[in-house]
């Protein structure tokens, strides 16, 4: 029986649960499983390293730390910026998205970190920053 290894595409099941309190953050059982081929940096560098030499119908579970995931958070990656320079309808509250249009077209997923009078503070870290992470993952089929 084939086991997953590099340049592989696999179709997988998972679910991701932060590892401190077991919460779920995202999981394909309710939807198509993901499909990806191993090498090409599409995935966490852990997630990658979890599913090596699983087989077809193979269920584990993997623990991730943050250093092969999204890493620490960064404090370069939080930005003050001017109420002002928001538009009018937007109220900004602790917590809310925003997205941000680079000079290239390209856009930035930020959070709102905090709320002042006159300006608010954005985080531009991958939401799963300064997490370690545990993927209960399925191989569903490996081509």
């Amino acid at each position: 029986m084939s086991q997953v290894k590099d340049k592989d595409t696999v179709k997988v099941h998972y679910t991701g649960k932060l590892s401190s309190n077991d919460q779920v953050f995202d999981s394909s059982l309710e939807r198509e499983p993901l499909e990806f081929t191993l090498g090409q940096g599409m995935l966490i560098p852990g997630f990658e390293k979890g599913i090596i030499d699983m087989k077809v119908n193979e269920k584990k579970t993997i623990d991730i730390p943050k250093d092969e995931a999204y890493g620490d958070v960064r404090d370069d990656l939080f930005h003050k910026v001017s109420k002002e320079q928001l538009p009018e309808e937007i109220k900004p509250e602790v917590g809310m998205g925003l997205v941000s249009k680079n000079p290239d077209g390209s856009e930035q997923q930020l959070r709102v970190s905090a709320v002042n009078d006159d300006h608010i503070i954005v985080d531009a870290n991958h939401p799963l920053a300064g997490h370690d992470l545990t993927f209960d993952i399925e191989v569903l089929e490996i081509k």
